[in-house]
């Protein structure tokens, strides 16, 4: 029986999103923003050598259809991807209505977004002064720390000491809808974060605010400070059942891989494994061998966004798409007869553009197991039902199948 693989690279989008003048980073709309041509052209440029050199080098996707997906999708070519396609590619376009994690994943689960997200617009004071009581009083402190828009890293550094000596959680966000809680885990405790971040959810989730995130990390004021693997998303459960859901009431085993697991509350998943991105892979080898004739495999590696886009940081998101794509071979090789395996992004986060958001782009679809197949510019919704239709179990919604 065939098994099927979704593997999310978190933020790869590749340009030409006809609604991008509708999203802003800053004062600035998305409008031309494309997060692999843009890598691409710098690469070509000898803009992006720290830690690496020369064009971007992706011959195992591109071979796939990766620069023809970018090309189709934005109308650009993305330097040193050229070669002729010859797996299944083409891009996707999401309708709702965010450019952030819990949208992109849902809708390629086969489910948009009906409502609109609270977003915390204030850079600083952020958080209204209801949101902040319940914070002290669930975490039995006295005040909280951070209250801003600000980078995870950044605000440990900057905050990580007066949260030792003060136990006051450091609260911050972005220009997503959550609500992030760093807290340091020897010294407030990792379990006791997790129950302030669940305890929190709901009244979060209340407020159309998409994910409580618990971000964990450890270190010192001499010896500086540095997050962990241990972060949770306490994410709003989706409207309706998901991709994941269809794949697990057929009776079929359902993995997720990084924070899948928790961008669907576990909903529909049977098993889940974590870790940082090179661990991720390890478990996705893993599966390749050992998943279940049937089963449905959904995985996300999130450090092309987290590590390199927020953060603007071309050669660091080059280094990082170009060790994915080395992994491939051994990957591909390790598919089954019948097996299918898909990858694609749920926005953009180009490292060239201004500010440090997401950006609204189409994303590539890049697949391996059904030959040469060009599935041309579809829906994000069509991922959900083109996965279900190969596994042969009913879906549901909108979408329809590529395959």
């Amino acid at each position: 029986m065939a098994r099927a693989f979704l593997v999310v690279m978190d933020s790869v989008g590749c340009g030409g999103a006809q609604d991008a003048d509708k999203f802003f980073n800053g004062d600035v709309p998305d409008t031309g923003a494309n997060t692999l041509g843009h890598i691409a052209r710098e690469c070509a440029a000898g803009r992006a050598n720290e830690g690496r050199e020369g064009a971007l080098h992706m011959p195992n996707l591109d071979a796939l259809g990766l620069g023809a997906a970018v090309r189709l999708a934005s109308g650009e070519d993305a330097a040193g991807l050229g070669a002729e396609p010859t797996g299944l590619w083409g891009a996707v376009s999401e309708i709702s209505m965010g450019k952030d994690t819990p949208s992109g994943h849902w809708e390629l689960a086969g489910v948009p977004v009906p409502w609109d997200w609270h977003y915390f617009t204030d850079t600083k004071q952020s958080f209204p002064k209801d949101l902040v009581q319940d914070v002290m009083r669930l975490a039995g402190t006295e005040g909280i720390l951070g209250n801003c828009h600000a980078s995870g890293t950044a605000i440990i550094d900057e905050l990580g000491a007066e949260h030792m000596r003060s136990g006051w959680p450091i609260c911050y966000t972005s220009a997503d809808s959550v609500f992030q809680i760093a807290a340091h885990e020897e010294t407030f405790g990792l379990d006791r974060l997790y129950a302030l971040c669940e305890a929190l959810a709901p009244i979060l989730h209340e407020m159309n605010v998409g994910r409580v995130i618990a971000r964990p990390f450890v270190g010192n004021e001499k010896q500086g400070f540095t997050r962990t693997t241990n972060r949770h998303d306490y994410a709003m459960a989706p409207p309706a059942p998901t991709l994941c859901d269809w794949v697990h009431d057929a009776g079929r085993h359902v993995y997720a891989i990084g924070k899948i697991g928790d961008i669907f509350s576990r909903h529909g998943i049977d098993e889940v494994r974590k870790g940082a991105d090179k661990a991720l892979m390890g478990h996705l080898m893993d599966l390749a061998d050992e998943a279940v004739d049937g089963s449905f495999t959904f995985a996300n590696f999130v450090e092309f966004d987290s590590l390199f886009g927020h953060r603007r940081d071309v050669s660091g998101y080059a280094r990082a798409l170009e060790w994915f794509d080395s992994c491939l071979p051994e990957l591909l090789g390790k598919m089954r007869e019948g097996d299918l395996i898909l990858f694609t992004a749920d926005h953009g986060n180009d490292p060239t553009w201004v500010g440090g958001d997401h950006t609204r782009e189409r994303v590539p679809v890049i697949g391996y197991g059904l030959g040469l197949k060009p599935i041309g510019l579809n829906g994000f919704v069509d991922v959900a039902a083109s996965v279900a239709d190969h596994l042969g179990v009913p879906a549901q919604g909108t979408g329809k199948s590529f395959l």
